[in-house]
């Protein structure tokens, strides 16, 4: 009985200690992938096209990771590096592609071996982020493949420091590109993601300048008015 208690013991802690190994390493060449094809925001897709097998290889060590939402940061670093890797997968697979909308089905129908499921994009996003955590600054991590989307960083997320990396994203957004300010005219122009997702940035009784300003620098009166630009979806290719 003791023997069969060690080695019960010792299988698993040589499990614990092979998902850890496989996850560190996961985020570890996740990030390598990034610094090398991500440059000021954009993707270098033509040169990952030609040679493919970096991102194959990252993505094949996240089919077989498994992540709890009890860990929050390494479940959110896991699923928000394994949908921007998929995105440029999408985009890589169909190269050269215009827009991610000219592929039929290339958020909601093509489907990726991650985390120990088949998933969509739209299933990433909606059902295993949003609608676990309810927080807005997902919309500036999770990159679609589009010039209206919010830059990707050539790094990735990791647990330890991906609370921080989404707000600063987010700050970067709401600084940025993200919104037209027009203050002779008292008017804010933002992103169509703001009015598509306006229910994520108006929770607690908030509405979207009061959270634009939570990140702004230069704050917003809140007697502006707030309109929206058409988004661009036109691939973020380097």
């Amino acid at each position: 009985m003791k023997k069969h208690i060690i080695i019960v013991f010792t299988m698993s802690l040589l499990s614990v200690t092979s998902f850890a190994q496989n996850t560190n390493e996961f985020f570890s060449k996740a990030d390598a992938f990034f610094k090398t094809y991500v440059v000021n925001g954009k993707v270098d897709y033509s040169k990952i096209h030609n040679e493919p097998k970096t991102l194959d290889e990252v993505l094949k060590l996240a089919e077989g990771i498994s992540v709890s939402k009890t860990d929050a940061s390494v479940y959110q670093a896991f699923w928000i590096n394994a949908y921007n890797l998929s995105v440029i997968k999408g985009i890589v697979d169909n190269y050269p592609l215009n827009s991610p909308l000219d592929k039929k089905g290339f958020f909601d129908k093509t489907t990726y071996a991650l985390g120990g499921k088949n998933t969509t994009l739209n299933n990433i996003e909606h059902k295993l982020l949003r609608e676990v955590f309810n927080d807005a600054r997902f919309h500036f991590v999770l990159v679609c493949g589009a010039v209206g989307c919010p830059p990707l960083i050539s790094k990735a997320y990791l647990p330890k420091t991906v609370d921080s990396q989404m707000t600063k994203q987010t700050k970067i957004a709401l600084n940025g590109s993200f919104l037209k300010v027009n203050a002779k005219k008292k008017r804010v122009e933002a992103s169509q993601i703001m009015e598509w997702y306006k229910g994520d940035f108006t929770m607690n009784g908030k509405n979207e300048i009061d959270f634009i300003n939570l990140y702004r620098t230069e704050k917003i009166a809140t007697d502006f008015k707030l309109s929206y630009f058409p988004y661009n979806w036109k691939t973020n290719a380097l």
